[in-house]
């Protein structure tokens, strides 16, 4: 119990560049979807009544890009896979919804990018 203890501690304790670097090794090396995890996780740790009223899709949106415009640019760029026109389309044309209907981690994970990187988001 304490080795999974002394786990969960060191995920909770890692950066946005270690959780990237960890999404790339699950999906790479093992098939793992990290966001198809996160859900099948959720699921499977909630009880059958609460799973229907509590919310599973998210949008992340971003409200402005703040001082740092040219990094949320490229980070936008890296988190949706957008080419850099269209990414920066998205960041001028802010709000705007980054990524729609995703898990609840990994719209908190793009959230945390985002608002390191100087934007000003929101998830609804």
């Amino acid at each position: 119990m304490a080795d999974l203890k002394d786990f969960a501690e060191q995920l909770v304790n890692l950066t946005v560049k270690e959780v990237n670097e960890l999404a790339t090794i699950l999906k790479d090396e093992y098939g793992i979807e990290p966001a198809a995890a996160a859900v099948a996780v959720a699921a499977g740790g909630a009880g059958g009544g609460e799973a229907a009223e509590e919310k599973s899709e998210f949008d992340v949106i971003l409200k402005a890009a703040g001082a740092s415009k040219l990094a949320v640019v490229k980070l936008v760029k890296e988190l949706t896979g957008l080419g850099l026109k269209e990414a920066k389309g998205l960041v001028d044309d802010a709000p705007s919804a980054i990524k729609e209907g995703v898990a609840k981690d990994e719209a908190e994970a793009l959230k945390t990018q985002l608002e390191e990187a100087g934007a000003e988001v929101e998830v609804k």
